[in-house]
């Protein structure tokens, strides 16, 4: 299988047991996660050679961390140890009309303040097939804007196909700085992925007729969206997804993947009982760069990713434990949740 390259901030989730609020919580859980160590995970899951750069603690916590990534099989020989902690953030699971509520607790972590030349990305990326970035790294500030610069320039000269998620966070940086930045770092992305909310306050571009609150949602309101990022940046294929809530546990989910006009397809739509969200978008992120180093076309292609994140809404945690059999198990149309024997 191919080397894939994700880079980004791991950090440690706590969460309290069950549906209880942070408030009543007597006990509180630790998982790790991160949009690119997810990734991460599932193409290792994928049978990938799975590598994840970042920068982690030299102390217990920073070790815990690296051996959760281990146990999945990610080649963590790329991660970089020092720096004073690790970034940690807390979630609150929500139900019914109680939303889920996510509170960080990040900054000065060890990602955030390493400097862009400790990471020798010629090495790095030496026999990679594909280098994978999001939007939340270049927002935890300027050195690591430059680390995402260095590194999209390298897979570049190398012709590493590049795909990025653009992931905003508005608690990270505002629309105004994400959208210079992130400007200049799509002009040299292959494959960008992105939702409705982020590709509007990002770069301005909406999609008329959608409201994701009431689950209104305009197959050609997206097909503009794609359109209008392709025209902007160049990219060879743009992907979509579409997400509406009925409330924090029933969702719908489908995924555009558009490479022309001539040249897109709409997954199948699924109605979701969501155990867990976190994590949901870079499975699809994950099971679409799968999809396309396996050389699937676009129908295929956005199904099988879609079929992905779509089962990463029943496990627990912010990685997508599932394998490529189960996913294509499911893309080809067995949703019945039957029990196996």
């Amino acid at each position: 299988m191919a080397k894939v390259v994700t880079f980004g901030e791991l950090m440690m989730r706590i969460q309290p047991a069950d549906y209880y609020r942070f408030v009543q919580a007597d006990t509180m859980t630790t998982t790790f996660g991160g949009s690119e160590a997810n990734v991460a995970v599932s193409l290792a899951n994928f049978g990938h050679d799975s590598c994840y750069v970042s920068k982690l603690p030299s102390h217990e916590i920073g070790q815990a961390a690296l051996n959760s990534l281990r146990r999945y099989g990610v080649n963590t020989s790329f991660i970089l140890r020092g720096g004073e902690r690790l970034g940690i953030y807390f979630n609150e699971r929500g139900a019914s009309q109680r939303p889920s509520k996510c509170i960080y607790d990040r900054k000065g972590s060890s990602i955030q303040t390493a400097m862009p030349d400790e990471f020798d990305w010629k090495k790095i990326l030496a026999g990679a097939s594909w280098l994978h970035l999001s939007g939340i790294t270049p927002a935890l500030g300027d050195n690591m804007i430059q680390a995402c610069k260095d590194a999209v320039s390298e897979a570049k000269k190398n012709n590493i196909p590049v795909s990025f998620d653009i992931n905003y966070r508005s608690k990270l940086w505002s629309r105004e700085k994400a959208g210079e930045v992130l400007s200049e770092l799509c002009r040299n992305v292959d494959v960008c992925i992105s939702n409705e909310e982020d590709a509007y306050d990002v770069f301005g571009i909406k999609s008329e007729g959608s409201d994701t609150e009431t689950g209104n949602l305009n197959n050609d309101g997206y097909l503009y969206v794609a359109k209008a990022l392709k025209e902007k940046f160049g990219f060879k294929k743009v992907a979509v997804t579409l997400r509406s809530s009925h409330d924090a546990n029933r969702n719908t989910w489908q995924a555009l993947l558009y490479s022309d006009q001539n040249d897109f397809a709409f997954s199948r739509s699924y109605e979701l009982y969501v155990v867990d969200r976190l994590g949901g978008g870079d499975s699809f992120s994950a099971g679409l760069i799968h999809s396309l180093l396996k050389g699937m076309n676009t129908k295929d292609a956005v199904e099988w990713a879609t079929a992905a994140s779509a089962l990463k809404h029943s496990i627990i945690g912010d990685v997508n434990l599932v394998s490529e059999a189960e996913v294509s198990s499911l893309a080809h149309g067995n949703a019945t949740g039957r029990i196996q024997r």
